[in-house]
């Protein structure tokens, strides 16, 4: 008995090691893999972009306050531009 959930839980393993070996290979080596990982890039750049403020410099994510409209905007522009 045991011997046919080894048999089964290593059969799993290795379909979940082919499919880990082909995508590794999709991404890496294929022109759709370049354009993922240009994307995630991209993403990521937006992102860091988007932390800082032209005012007063580089802000932390979670500083941030988050308009109604769903905007970010810098603490301290924030404070500026509502309280005066």
């Amino acid at each position: 008995m045991s011997a046919i959930i080894i048999e089964g839980v290593l059969f799993v393993a290795l379909i979940v090691t082919v499919a880990a070996l082909l995508y590794f290979v999709a991404v890496e080596f294929t022109p759709v893999g370049l354009r993922i990982r240009q994307a995630r890039n991209r993403r990521h750049i937006d992102r860091a972009a988007g932390l800082v403020c032209p005012i007063h410099g580089p802000r932390d994510e979670k500083n941030l306050v988050r308009l109604a409209s769903g905007a970010v905007m810098c603490p301290d522009c924030y404070k500026e531009t509502f309280h005066g």
